[in-house]
């Protein structure tokens, strides 16, 4: 279901159609206070508050799970350093640009095939379109790419997105994978997308209970996966004790 649709037009890939939405967005009822990112520190991404608080970043704390950088490492054995390396380096960069089509596309940039044709190049068109009957589902867009932070976690992280997903109001985060992933292999993702809900609980007073992550995978699909960020939150709690011994 669509919800609240309006059509632009519809964009032909190859043999298929497929519609393309003007979204609704619905003015902040809240101004959220700017940070300032830093990616320099070699021990990792942190961001700053205008009175010159620190907090790291939620990325660079989840990174640090003793689990995933074991898993990490017998992968690397497994297929080789250098392959690794081509490897993480080509995800990387898939990653920034579905995220950055991913934003246009919500920000109603993409008026017409051309310009969705132009900007996604011959590689990623493919990937964009996949997503795009789950980014329709989407509106009353609220927020886009807004930096929160939490002095109760001592976190801090940027959202893709505060808005409705099928009538739901939701914190949403976009992804990219070479393969399809099972629930119990994004955990992390939850976590994220869990504290990105009470940091803006923090800073606004409004509960956002709903957490939607959108994986957009190279064999073709793109999942949806969305749950309350009560189930996640023992996990995150869990994560952040770590993260703070490991700073001591």
């Amino acid at each position: 279901m669509l919800g609240r649709i309006c059509v632009w037009y519809v964009l032909t890939v190859g043999k298929s159609d497929v519609v393309l939405k003007k979204f609704i967005h619905t003015p902040p009822s809240f101004e959220i206070p700017k940070l300032v990112r830093v990616d320099s520190d070699p021990k990792g991404r942190y961001y700053t508050d205008a009175f010159g608080n620190k907090y790291s970043s939620v990325t660079t704390m989840l990174k640090h799970n003793p689990d995933k950088i074991a898993g990490l490492n017998r992968w690397r054995k497994r297929v080789g350093v250098e392959a690794a390396q081509q490897i993480t380096t080509k995800a990387g960069v898939r990653g920034t640009a579905i995220h950055g089509l991913a934003e246009r596309y919500l920000k109603n940039q993409f008026f017409d095939e051309n310009a969705v044709k132009q900007a996604c190049g011959p590689e990623n068109l493919p990937l964009f379109e996949q997503m795009l009957p789950v980014l329709n589902l989407i509106d009353a867009i609220k927020y886009q790419e807004v930096s929160l932070y939490s002095k109760l976690l001592g976190l801090a992280g940027t959202t893709d997105a505060i808005c409705e997903v099928s009538g739901i109001p939701s914190i949403v985060d976009f992804k990219s994978s070479l393969r399809r992933k099972p629930r119990s292999y994004i955990d992390d993702y939850f976590q994220q997308g869990c504290s990105y809900s009470i940091m803006f609980e923090e800073l606004t007073g409004v509960k956002i209970q709903n957490i939607v992550i959108i994986i957009a995978c190279d064999t073709g699909e793109c999942d949806i996966f969305q749950e309350p960020r009560k189930e996640s939150f023992r996990g995150l709690k869990e994560s952040i004790e770590r993260f703070r011994k490991l700073l001591k």
